[in-house]
Order: structure tokens, then C-alpha cells, then sequence
């Protein structure tokens, strides 16, 4: 009850809200060809610098919805390391690190 009355007080928060969640269906079944219509109407909302982020670099962000794989295990891999180099950050040297490196997998 109470979201309705702000989104009838506030209509801007009302497209803003219903922009996001179609952005969140788009991305989830990753239905390329609604991406181009999406940043169009979003150009006009308050979410226009997301929309102009978005557009700026619009020939990876669809290849992101086409393409099946990720490079999430790259990423979470990366962030493993970075946190154990943070963790012995000034009290190691690069031979403590391998070491940990091969007993934390």
C-alpha cells in the first residue's frame, strides 16, 4: 500500500522501478534484442547515466547477453589471491605466497 501511494506521489520512481526490473529481465534471459529499445526509454528516466554507461559501451554489454560463458571463475581466482597477498601484506615474500597459494587449493 504504502509503495503504491509514494509511486503515485513520485511517477519518475514508479518508471525508474519498472525500467530496473525489466533491465533485471533482460540480463537474466538474456534477451539481447530488447536492449536497444530498454536504453532508449531509460535515456529519459532517472536512470539515464546508467543507461548512458551502458550505451557508451553497448557493443559489449550485448555480446554479454549473447554469448554463454562468463569469466566469473577468472575473477573469483583473482580475488582469491588478492586477499591472501592483502592478508600477508609486509610480512612475506613471494616464495610464502606460492606456498600459500598451493595450500589454500
Amino acid at each position: 500500500m504504502q509503495v503504491a501511494r509514494i509511486e503515485a506521489a513520485l511517477p519518475s520512481l514508479a518508471t525508474g522501478r519498472e525500467l530496473t526490473d525489466r533491465f533485471t529481465d533482460i540480463v537474466r534471459n538474456a534477451r539481447e534484442n530488447a536492449l536497444a529499445a530498454w536504453l532508449d526509454e531509460a535515456e529519459d528516466s532517472m536512470l539515464s547515466s546508467f543507461a548512458r554507461g551502458l550505451r557508451s559501451d553497448q557493443t559489449a554489454v550485448a555480446a554479454a547477453l549473447r554469448e554463454p560463458w562468463s569469466n566469473g571463475q577468472t575473477e573469483g581466482q583473482i580475488n582469491r589471491l588478492k586477499t591472501l597477498k592483502r592478508q600477508m601484506y609486509g610480512r612475506a615474500n613471494i616464495d610464502l605466497l606460492k606456498a600459500q597459494l598451493v595450500v589454500a587449493s
